[in-house]
């Protein structure tokens, strides 16, 4: 997910919207193309969920 640089509501949208239109969707297996960094599984990102819910970006 994305910075929403500190706009708290932004942040919980993007969060809401990712998990329960891909996560909550997919399978671990999906693979996700980012705009940037490398590809990955949705399998491997997963497991970051609560990290990016607690960092708030």
């Amino acid at each position: 997910m994305g910075n929403t640089w500190g706009d708290a509501a932004a942040f919980e949208s993007l969060y809401k919207d990712v998990n329960e239109k891909i996560f909550d969707v997919l399978p671990d297996e999906a693979w996700v193309y980012p705009g940037h960094g490398n590809d990955t599984t949705l399998g491997a990102e997963r497991p970051h969920l609560q990290e990016w819910r607690e960092r708030g970006w």
